[in-house]
Formats: structure tokens, sequence, C-alpha cells
């Protein structure tokens, strides 16, 4: 592709506040070359990234090119950020490049409101955002729920990474787990405007090695046609010590334009092997938490494992039946297919770390389809503009799950001695629940929504108003292990979940927003016991549970430099049996917080991107005294991000960077007895970009936690569980792209 010249413009510290953009002027002013200066350039590329599906494509960079100026809000479609009533910030794949970010979470390191932890008991990825966990396997896929790998995302197969924070069940739909304060939606890539050939090579701490080929080609005598093709390959061990993980995967995205009608389709496959991963901790009867153990090491036995192979692809297409008609589909589906074979601590002793362990295995299969249908306009009544949705989706997910465990047959072990084993032999007290090499249908999961809404601009476009329902059904029903197709629970229920938002455009530089807006999630099955008491309407299904949130916010645009502020309360309910021993949803949880951000750049070679959030999550209503008014597990007080890049004028082509992250001190039980200390860690990265023989070539050279500190990155990632996973420690990456 081309080699162009341009300012890298990158980036170095700042204020986090709005105080920032009253500086930004001057500092512009300043920065500006003085008459008949030349002003330095660097070599860069430019790749234009194409329309997909979608008369709107993608949403324009941002001032730095770090984030964009707008997301996708769901079936409301792509908006600028200054004209959504709602918290939305799309990453680029530039940053994604520069901070060699090699998965989503390792991508959302970069937001002030999201926190990376893991699911129980095994290695997925899961997220805090807004202090309510979302799985990875509920993040979408150019708008549609769980269709790239449950575990672990690799971001060769992403173009961005949008985040939108809050409820977001008319925008999206209910979730398949029941995510409640956000969504994430990874766009797919799609072949640029400009040929694109480029080779990655890198090296990181533990023996890492990947390799990477994105490829893309535009055909027709108008372009309208487009491929590109992305392979890679990591295999290696990792900072810590003895883990191992090996990484395949190969996706190709593809797309067609003409005048009124858009086509888009990818496939994938991902296969995701890991050796001897440190697992995750929990503690048993001990009054304290243990302090965080070095960071390099590994107490994980050396025969446990996790492998998981994906298969997965979408359909997508667009049809302008008239100037102001569009009629859109999108179909997608995944299947895969996961193994393990693991061995979690339970520590006992928070002193010396003593523990235990035990062998848990785990077979399952996905087979997940799903779709959406729908009809955008835009129209006119008097002097009211109208742009309006309806549109109808569908989610289905079949698992076929088995599992073997033998907590009756532990092991001593501890966090910071401990002992490895050869793998167990299966005792004569281990439970199994069907055959872990062939697991059998265990659940069914269908959403099935219909969703109207409109959005009317008045006084010009300079007040927004957005309106709409979504009509929910949630099915679901589980059957006992074994494939023996006997039905132990199942679930069907409906609701309406209403939205309002409002924007007033204050001035050009200026939006003031706020929003009502719910999430839903399956209500529970009373139970035989709760709260210590008897349960008197055992298997009675509840109503779906709805989370309601109130924000109001700003969002201010410099021209160059962008901040945000947004206070916000979200109610999450919560069940339990009262005195009269009946089981009903009386309790509630409630997230209040103020998130503060800014992006951009703040001089000429100065890059920002940051933020704080204070959040208040609390347990409000629990029907127990022991927690009554108690935080949340696992949510902190405060969390903040500065992330800041510097081009050296000095140099031509260098650029360095560093980001600070603090994450405050949170509980890892609902009682607050056990509290687990705040951390902050310092990040830091260098680029050099070059032209050799006509060629692009980018070398980056990165270190995180730079002063190995250690440190629980996070406690819980499971409703109502707490458990703790370690930092990582140091960990050198350093690598070399090039263009051809």
């Amino acid at each position: 592709m081309p080699v162009r010249s341009s300012s890298f413009r990158a980036a170095a510290g700042c204020a986090l506040t709005p105080l920032a953009l009253c500086l930004s002027h001057a500092v512009w002013a300043q920065a500006a070359p003085a008459a008949g200066e030349k002003s330095l350039s660097t070599v860069t590329v430019t790749v234009n990234a194409s329309a997909d599906a979608s008369a709107e494509g993608l949403s324009p960079p941002y001032a730095g090119g770090q984030v964009a100026r707008g997301g996708r809000a769901g079936i409301l479609g792509t908006r600028d950020n200054m004209e959504t009533p709602f918290s939305i910030t799309s990453y680029t794949n530039e940053l994604i490049q520069d901070r060699q970010a090699k998965s989503v979470g390792e991508v959302l390191l970069n937001d002030p409101s999201v926190r990376t932890a893991r699911g129980f008991g095994n290695f997925q990825e899961a997220y805090f955002v807004r202090g309510f966990i979302l799985n990875s396997d509920d993040t979408a896929y150019n708008g549609l729920y769980s269709l790239l790998p449950r575990q672990y995302i690799a971001t060769e197969l992403f173009e961005r990474v949008e985040v939108l924070r809050g409820a977001s069940a008319f925008l999206t739909g209910a979730s398949p787990n029941g995510s409640l304060g956000g969504a994430i939606n990874l766009l797919p890539k799609r072949a640029p405007n400009e040929a694109l050939s480029r080779v990655t090579l890198g090296v990181g701490s533990g023996g890492a090695v990947n390799a990477a080929a994105d490829i893309a080609r535009r055909f027709g005598p108008d372009g309208s046609t487009g491929v590109r093709l992305n392979v890679a390959r990591r295999d290696g061990g990792t900072a810590v010590s003895g883990e191992d993980a090996e990484l395949s995967l190969a996706a190709i995205g593809l797309d067609w334009r003409s005048r009124n009608v858009r086509l888009s389709g990818d496939l994938g496959w991902q296969e995701n092997k890991l050796q001897q991963t440190r697992p995750n901790v929990s503690l048993g009867g001990v009054t304290a938490v243990p302090a965080a153990p070095d960071g390099s090491k590994n107490f994980a036995q050396p025969w446990s494992f996790s492998n998981e192979r994906d298969v997965f692809g979408t359909l997508r297409g667009e049809w302008d039946i008239n100037d102001s008609l569009t009629a859109y589909a999108a179909y997608g589906m995944r299947r895969s297919r996961e193994l393990n074979s693991l061995a979690n601590l339970q520590v006992n002793d928070a002193t010396t770390g003593a523990g235990t362990t035990y062998r848990f295995d785990n077979g399952r299969r996905d087979r997940v389809d799903t779709g959406e249908i729908g009809l955008r306009g835009k129209l006119k009544t008097g002097s009211v503009g109208h742009e309006w949705v309806v549109s109808a989706s569908h989610f289905s997910l079949e698992k076929d799950n088995a599992y073997g465990f033998d907590f009756l047959n532990s092991l001593a072990t501890g966090l910071y001695r401990p002992t490895s084993y050869a793998q167990p032999a299966w005792s004569a007290n281990a439970f199994f629940g069907g055959t872990v090499a062939s697991p059998q249908l265990q659940g069914e999961v269908k959403l099935t929504s219909y969703a109207i809404g409109d959005t009317l601009s008045l006084l010009d476009d300079q007040l927004l108003i957005t309106l709409g329902v979504r009509h929910q059904k949630l099915e679901s029903t589980d059957y006992e292990y074994g494939g023996t197709g006997v039905v132990t629970g199942s679930y069907d229920k409906s609701r309406n979940t209403p939205v309002a938002g409002v924007l007033f455009k204050a001035s050009k530089q200026l939006s003031v927003y706020a929003n009502y807006i719910e999430s839903l999630i399956q209500g529970g099955t009373a139970p035989a016991t709760a709260n210590n008491q008897p349960v008197v309407n055992i298997g009675t299904t509840l109503s779906p549970y709805v989370s309601r949130q109130k924000e109001i916010g700003l969002k201010y645009d410099a021209g160059r430099l962008g901040a945000s502020a947004a206070l916000f309360s979200i109610t999450k309910p919560s069940a339990f049996t009262g005195t009269d021993q009946i089981f009903r949803a009386s309790g509630e949880d409630e997230h209040r917080g103020l998130e503060l951000a800014t992006w951009g750049e703040a001089a000429r070679g100065v890059k920002l991107l940051g933020g704080l959030t204070w959040l208040d999550a609390e347990q409000k209503t629990t029907g127990d005294a022991a927690t009554q008014g108690k935080r949340v597990i696992g949510v902190p007080r405060v969390l903040a991000n500065l992330g800041a890049e510097w081009e050296l004028s000095a140099v031509r082509g260098l650029a360095l960077d560093g980001r600070v992250l603090y994450t405050g001190a949170s509980y890892v039980d609902a009682a607050n007895t056990l509290r687990v200390p705040g951390w902050t860690r310092f990040d830091a990265g260098v680029r050099y970009l070059m032209e050799v023989q006509g060629k692009a070539v980018t070398l980056r050279a990165r270190v995180d936690n730079l002063f190995d500190r250690k440190y629980w990155a996070s406690s819980g990632g499971y409703p109502n569980s707490g458990y703790l996973v370690v930092g990582g420690p140091r960990t050198f990456s350093l690598s070399a792209s090039v263009d051809f």
C-alpha cells in the first residue's frame, strides 16, 4: 500500500478533567509553527476503511486515531457521539496495534469504566462494566450476540471494540447470559479502499512467538467487491513460569456494494489451547485476604489444560428501497467445542498460603444461530424530523455439557509453595454429569424480540428525543446430564422494555443528555430453601428481573480534544425468602456512579486517552443483616486510567507511550469481611515507523507492569461468587510489521 507523510500526533500525560479542554486551545496555538517555519513530518500509513453492509460505514476516527467519533447504538445504528444520549466509546484498530493488545480484555485496559476478570472455574474473560459482570460470550459481533469464541477472542478477528455503558435491552436486546451493565460490540474487518498486505512478527516474555498476515483487496472497476483475509499463529510460554499458550486462527471477510444494495459476510476459525495456566484462587475459612504472590510464580498443576475450538460466520445485507427507507437482515452462527481438565486452588490459611486443589474436568459443545430483520426510515411531520426503526430478532443456543469433579479427593498444595502432582485418577467418590468426552444436550436458550423506536429532531436538529419499546421473550430449558432428555427446569416469560433519551446541543461543542433505559434477565426459580428457611412456593418461576438505569451527562468536543461526564444510577433486582417463606424478587442492588473521560490530542504530537470512574455499588435490600448495605463483591469505589503518547519531533517516526491504571480496593465476600487491596500499574511502549526500500516498517516494543507490581487483578467475575486472580508480572513484547 502507499506510504504517506504526515504527523504521528503521539501523546503524553495531561489532566483527566475537562480542564484539559480549556487549555487545549492555548496549547495548540503555542505549538503551531511560526510563519515561514516548516513543521516536521514522519512516515505513516493510511488505510481507509470501507463501508460494511451499512450505508453508515465505520464512524470516522477522532483526532489522535485511538477512538472513533461515534459507535453503534444497537438498532439505532451508528451514531456520532455528540448526537447520542448514551455513553459509547469505540476503540480503533490503530490503538489495538500500537498497544499490542492480544484480546478484548487487553483492549479494554484503556477504558476507565471497565475492568477485566475471569469466569468461575475457567479462563473465560469477563468484564465489569459499571460494576456489573459481562461475560465474553455476551459480546456481540457486528450487532449479533455470542458468535465469536466463548472464552477468548483474539484481536486479529476484529477492527474495533465498541463499549456501550449501562443498560441496553431496548438497543441490543436481552443478552444470552444476563449481562446488565453494558454491551460490547466487535466490528469485523473489511477490505479498505487501498490494497493492504501486512505481515507482523513478534516475540514476548516466556519465549512467546507470534506471526500474523492481514491481506485485503478490492475488485471491480468501482471497487465494489472486497476481500480481507487474516491468519495468525501464536505459540510458546508467557511471563508466568510454566504456562504455555497456543492459538491459531483464520478469518475471511467479504463485502459487495452497489448503488442501493450492500452485502457482507464473514467466516472464521479459532483454536485456543492453554497448558498449565495459573488458575483462580478461592478462599475458605480465612479471616483475611492473603498477600498476592509474585506475578511470575505458578501454582497450576502441570496436567491442567483448557482447549477451545470455534467456527463462526455471519451474513448481513441492506437494501435502500428508496431515499428514505432501508430494509436490513442479518444471520450469524457459531459451532464450538471445549474440553478442559482444571485444578483451581482454595487457600485455607492466609498467612502461609496453604490450601487444596482437586480435579475438575468439563466438556462442552455449543450451537448458536441468531438473526435479525428490520426497517429504518426517515420522514418529516411538519417541523419535526423522524429517524425510525422497527426490528425483530431471534437467538438460539443449544449447549451440550458434561463434567466430572472429585472434591472429596483433595490434594494439599499452596499459594506460595505449590506442590505438583501427576494427574490423579478418579476416586470412588467422584461426581459425574454425563461423559466428558461425549457431552450431550443439557440446555437450550431462546430469545425473541420485537422493537420499534423513533428519534425525533426538533429546533433545527438542536433537540433530539429518542423513544422506543422492545418486547422481549426469554425461554430456557435445562435437561438432565447424560442425554436422557429429562427436563429439570424451564422458563418462559416475556416483558416490554422501554427507552427514553433526550439530547440537547447547547452549542457545536457541547451536548447535554439524559436517558432512562432498562436491562432484562431471566427471573429466578424458587428453591427448596433460601435464607436458611424452607420455601413454600418451590419451583415457581419469577417474572424477568428488570434493571432500571437513569443517567444524565455532558459531552464536549473542542475539535481535537473531547471529554464527557456521566452521572448514573442502575438498580438490579434479586430474590430471597421473607418471613412468610415465599421466594420473591424483593431484593435490590444499586450501582451509582460518576464517569469522567477525555480523549484526542491535547497538543501537536500529544495524544490522551483516559478517565476516572467513581462507583458506589451497594447491596440495598438483601434479607440478611450481614450483607445489608454492604458493597457488591468485586466492585471498587474508584477506577482511573491515563494513557499518553508523545511524538519526538527530534527523531522522525519515533513515538513513546505510557499508561497508568488504578483500581481501588474491593471485597471478595458479600459481608465485606475480606478486603482486597487496590493497585496501581504502569505500562510503557515505544514505536518507530520508517521506510525501507519503499515499504512501511513499524517496530513496536512494550513492557506491561513496568515495576513488576504484585497484586490481585480482580475479585469475583461470576454473580455472587468471590474468587481472586493474580495480576500478571512484568511482561515484554516486541513486534515488527511490514506493509508490502
